[in-house]
C-alpha cells in the first residue's frame, strides 16, 4: 500500500540542467552517481533533538550527486541549483565554514576524514529537485547523496544508518545548524511506500505501510526558512532549558500526564515543553491510526499538531496558517499541518485518494486570495498533476 505521489518538474529547469553535464563541466565522465530523496514529515515536529519520535516519508524529489576521483587533494564542486551552475573548490584538510552551500560538501569531507576515510580529492556535480528552504530537507538530501557517492567511490564499509550519522554530524557540527537526526535518517532510510517510524534517541526504526485510501498533498508556501540561524536555534535552546528545569536529560523523558509539572515552568518554556511532550504522544497515536487504517483519526492528529506548532511552539507564520486553513476547508482533506522546522516552508495534507490534484489547485487559488499570503504564490510539490 502506498500514497499516490506525483511529481511536476519545470521543463525549463530540466533543459538548463541537462545542458551542463558532468563531462561538460569537468571534461571527463563521472565514475559514481548517487541520489537521496527529500522528505515530508507526516507528524513529529521539533521532537528529534529532544530524543523523541518522528514519522517522515520520502518524496519523489531527489538530490543527485555525480563524482569522479582526483589525486591532487582538491575538491571541485559544481551545483546546478545556484546561478545556473556555480562552481567552488577547496583543498582536502583545509575545510573552513564560509556560510554558503559549499559548507555542506566540506562538512561531509571533514567528517569522513575524521573517521579515517582516505579522501584524496574529487570532482562533483550536484543537481537537486528538492526546493531550497521548503521544509522538505534539501540539505539532508544533499548530504546523504554526497556521503553515498563518496562511500561508493572509496568502497567504504558504511551502512545507511552510519551514512545518516555522518550527514547529521556534517550539518550539526560543521555547518552549525542545530538540527536533530530525523532529516538525515529519512533521506538515508525512508521510501515513498512507507512512513519511517523513528525513535531518534536509539535510532531504532520501523517502516509502516501507508494507506491505499489516501494521498499526500505537499504545498510550498513560498516563505523560505533557514535552520542555521534565527528562531530555530532559540527553540532548541528553550527545549534544553525546559528539560533542565524539569530535571530530565531530554523532554522525551517527560510523560504526557505530567501536565502540572509542565505548567509550572516559566513562559514560554511551559508551552515549548507541552508541544514536544504532546507531539511525541501524537506520533505514537498516528502510528496506531496508520496500522488501523483510521484516516479520520490521522487527520485529527495532523490538525492538532498544527495547532500545537502554531500556539505552543510558535514556529508557524501567518502565510503558512493561511495555507493550512485553505487545505482544511476542502471536504476531501482529512487534516493538514505545517511540516518541517517552521518559520516558513511547506504544509502536508492527508487527502482522499484521487482528489489531491483538484484539492491542490483549490488550495493554491485560495491562498493567493488570502491577505496573509502577501502576494506570494504557493506551489504544489507533491500530489499535483503529472508532467
Amino acid at each position: 500500500m502506498r500514497l499516490g505521489f506525483l511529481l511536476h518538474v519545470s521543463t525549463d529547469a530540466a533543459v538548463t540542467m541537462k545542458g551542463q553535464s558532468f563531462e561538460a563541466v569537468f571534461g571527463r565522465p563521472a565514475k559514481v552517481v548517487a541520489e537521496a530523496p527529500g522528505r515530508v514529515n507526516l507528524i513529529g515536529e521539533h521532537t528529534d533533538y529532544s530524543g523523541g519520535y518522528v514519522l517522515p516519508t520520502a518524496i519523489p524529489q531527489k538530490t543527485r550527486v555525480e563524482i569522479a576521483p582526483r589525486g591532487d587533494g582538491l575538491i571541485h564542486v559544481a551545483t546546478m541549483n545556484v546561478n545556473r551552475g556555480a562552481q567552488r573548490w577547496f583543498r582536502v584538510g583545509e575545510e573552513s565554514r564560509g556560510g554558503i552551500w559549499l559548507d555542506y560538501v566540506q562538512g561531509i569531507t571533514a567528517v569522513l576524514r575524521g573517521r579515517g576515510a582516505p579522501i584524496s580529492g574529487f570532482d562533483a556535480r550536484i543537481e537537486s529537485s528538492v526546493p531550497l528552504g521548503s521544509g522538505l530537507s534539501s540539505s539532508a538530501s544533499l548530504l546523504v547523496a554526497l556521503a553515498r557517492a563518496v562511500r561508493a567511490m572509496l568502497g567504504l564499509s558504511i551502512d545507511d544508518v552510519e551514512i545518516a550519522r555522518i550527514a547529521h554530524a556534517a550539518e550539526h557540527d560543521f555547518v552549525g545548524a542545530p538540527v536533530g537526526t530525523m532529516d538525515q535518517m529519512a533521506a538515508s532510510l525512508a521510501d515513498e511506500h512507507t512512513a519511517l517510524f523513528l525513535d531518534t534517541r536509539t535510532l531504532a526504526f520501523e517502516r509502516i505501510p501507508l494507506p491505499a485510501e489516501a494521498e499526500l498533498l505537499v504545498v510550498n508556501s513560498g516563505v523560505a526558512h533557514q535552520h542555521a540561524s534565527g528562531d530555530y536555534k532559540t527553540r532548541r535552546a528553550e527545549c534544553e532549558r525546559a528539560a533542565a528545569l524539569l530535571g530530565v536529560p531530554q523532554l522525551r523523558d517527560v510523560d504526557a500526564a505530567a501536565e502540572q509539572r509542565i505548567a509550572s515552568l516559566p513562559a514560554p518554556l511551559d508551552r515549548r515543553a507541552r508541544h514536544v511532550v504532546t507531539e511525541n504522544a501524537r506520533v505514537l497515536a498516528a502510528v496506531a491510526a496508520l496500522r488501523a487504517g483510521d484516516l479520520g483519526r490521522l487527520g485529527e492528529l495532523f490538525d492538532a499538531s498544527h495547532r500545537s506548532m502554531r500556539d505552543d511552539f510558535e514556529v508557524s507564520v501567518p502565510a503558512v496558517d493561511a495555507l493550512v486553513e485553505s487545505a482544511r476547508a476542502q471536504s476531501d482533506v482529512f487534516g493538514a499541518r505545517l511540516t518541517g522546522g517552521g518559520f516558513g516552508g511547506s504544509i502536508v495534507a492527508l487527502v482522499k485518494r484521487g482528489c489531491a490534484a483538484r484539492v491542490g489547485q483549490a488550495v493554491v487559488e485560495a491562498y493567493e486570495r488570502a491577505p496573509a499570503a502577501q502576494g506570494r504564490r504557493a506551489t504544489v510539490l507533491v500530489g499535483g498533476p503529472a508532467s
